[in-house]
């Protein structure tokens, strides 16, 4: 099965390419999966129920999040009674959202999806290690794909919980730096890893945001309200091929969407088209 893990939306840019693309990717690569990080997806910090709404109708299927999931408390409840979007499973068992959920991808195979934040130069939180391994433990044994979006700051880090789950689960695809790397592979173990998938959103921009405003406050120190660029948008993801048998991943894809290919492909993959 073929799984396509979209790198952080971003505002409403990230969120209008993915709606324009997404249903002629999934046509034209046989998606089975569709798995996005929308934790900037609002105004560049947090995620509303709306957005929420409106990424699943257009066809994302599980939704992960990181360091802005409380950004907008009305999420809460989304977070609390969906299936279908997970918080950080090693934030605080009292804090809003679940620590992993189970979809149902095309065919009816069931999937494992988890989001796991790092420590490194970010926000103080659990041990990712530890957390992990408990949900992991949890999980049913016969739900064998299992998919970890590591929302993570260092690379290093990354990649010690690519190894770390080697064998263990089908794709350690990292988010949260907003810049794709080139170093997707196949682990000997069968699990797949990309350090980051990158940024659905506008790319001239500094990481989806206004490039003047930051370059002002980064070089001066004043202020600015760090607004979300319009220019260049992108959608970037990975796919993965997993076989649903063993869980293992069998190969790994760096995926780019520019406007205009986002809009040949709605044209050419109508969505009121019969058949």
């Amino acid at each position: 099965m073929r799984i396509l893990h979209i790198g952080d939306i971003v505002g409403k840019p990230g969120r209008d390419i993915v709606r324009t693309a997404l249903y002629g990717l999934r046509r034209r690569e046989g998606l089975s999966l569709i798995i996005a990080n929308a934790e900037n997806a609002c105004g560049g910090s947090g995620l509303t129920p709306a957005a929420y709404r409106e990424l699943i109708d257009c066809g994302v299927d599980a939704i992960t999040m990181g360091d802005h999931i409380y950004r907008r408390k009305e999420l809460f409840q989304t977070l609390q009674q969906q299936n279908n979007i997970v918080k950080p499973a090693n934030y605080p068992k009292s804090a809003p959202g679940k620590e992993f959920v189970i979809v149902e991808a095309a065919g009816g195979i069931r999937v494992a999806v988890i989001s796991i934040m790092g420590r490194v130069f970010m926000r103080p939180v659990d041990c990712p290690w530890e957390a992990i391994d408990r949900v992991l433990a949890t999980i049913p044994a016969s739900v064998k794909i299992r998919c970890v979006d590591f929302h993570a700051e260092a690379t290093s880090d990354k990649q010690v919980m690519g190894r770390y789950l080697d064998g263990r689960v089908s794709s350690v695809l990292g988010t949260h730096t907003h810049v794709a790397t080139a170093d997707e592979q196949i682990y000997k173990g069968g699990t797949a890893f990309q350090c980051d998938l990158g940024m659905t959103g506008p790319h001239e921009s500094i990481i989806g945001r206004n490039i003047e405003r930051v370059t002002e406050t980064t070089t001066t120190f004043r202020p600015t309200q760090f607004d979300v660029a319009r220019d260049d948008v992108r959608l970037n993801g990975s796919i993965v091929d997993v076989n649903p048998e063993t869980g293992k991943a069998t190969s790994i894809r760096r995926i780019q969407i520019r406007e205009d290919e986002a809009k040949a492909l709605a044209a050419e993959y109508p969505k009121n088209a019969s058949g």
